[in-house]
């Protein structure tokens, strides 16, 4: 796996730069490099827009109590997109176009979740290295103040 990663990163630059060159040969330098900053203007727009409706998503299953599963996953492959979008090339763009597409988050998620299996589990925290305390003794009421007092009596 590692070797893969370590190949691919070595690969992608090599396809980015064969990409420019196909395509600078094909319509000309300014218009090639017109077209990788207007993905990349289009791309922001669209990053922003699917970021802060992730977002929206993200707060309201945090104020109904529920999990936010699939909004987080969201907002990991919008964050990936926007990696994708500052790195310059063909390739990481309509990769990263790719990755703001919905019904292709949708299709990615559905596709991943049928091989995760989510565990839920809850626990509570005591320290085992300190000893258990307990107070036995006689309690006494010093002092009795009426709630509505807002001064203690002396």
């Amino acid at each position: 796996m590692a070797r893969l990663i370590a190949l691919s990163f070595l690969a992608l630059p090599l396809l980015e730069i064969a990409v420019f060159i196909l395509v600078g040969r094909a319509i000309g330098l300014f218009p090639t490099l017109a077209l990788v900053i207007l993905a990349a203007l289009g791309g922001g727009l669209l990053l922003r827009q699917q970021g802060l409706s992730t977002l929206s998503r993200l707060r309201n299953n945090v104020s109904a109590g529920t999990i936010p599963g699939r909004a987080m996953f969201d907002a990991m492959l919008i964050g990936v997109a926007a990696i994708l979008l500052v790195l310059p090339g063909f390739l990481s763009d309509v990769l990263a176009l790719a990755l703001l597409v919905p019904p292709v988050r949708n299709w990615l998620f559905s596709a991943l979740a049928s091989r995760v299996r989510v565990v839920e589990t809850t626990t509570s925290y005591r320290r085992y290295d300190e000893p258990e305390t307990t107070y036995d003794g006689d309690a006494k009421v010093i002092e009795h103040r009426d709630e509505d007092d807002p001064k203690p009596r002396q």
